[in-house]
């Protein structure tokens, strides 16, 4: 597959608030040319949880196809406020996102994995991460 641009990765909801922001950030952050958005509502819970065998199979598949093919340089997982697909408070997040960046970490990917939350004014922090 010819590249025509460098990659990083994120999981993150599906929310249209929060894509824009976390995609430029991780351009910044990175210097990559594009991002791949594996997107779900509220992917945090559905990682954490890890009862949805399908839906966790597809992120993985998802990120496998970025990681692999696209050769990503870095993942980002991301909370946010207001989330409708995960409506509980930042604490609840701030657990869910260190258990969904520990459960992608043992897919073996060898990338830096990055949490990050998008808050009430849509702007994006660094939580947890390489």
């Amino acid at each position: 597959m010819q590249q025509h641009g460098s990659f990083a990765s994120t999981i993150n909801c599906m929310d249209g608030r929060v894509q824009l922001p976390v995609i430029q950030w991780m351009m910044r952050e990175y210097g990559v040319n594009y991002i791949d958005s594996v997107t779900e509502p509220g992917p945090i819970k559905i990682l954490d949880e890890n009862e949805d065998a399908a839906t966790v199979a597809s992120i993985k598949r998802r990120l496998d196809i970025s990681a692999g093919l696209h050769g990503s340089c870095a993942i980002s997982i991301v909370a946010h406020y207001d989330c409708g697909g995960n409506p509980v408070d930042k604490d609840a997040q701030m657990v869910q996102l260190a258990s969904s960046i520990e459960r992608v970490r043992g897919w073996g990917y060898g990338l830096p994995i990055v949490g990050l939350w998008v808050d009430e004014e849509w702007v994006v922090h660094v939580v947890e991460g390489e």
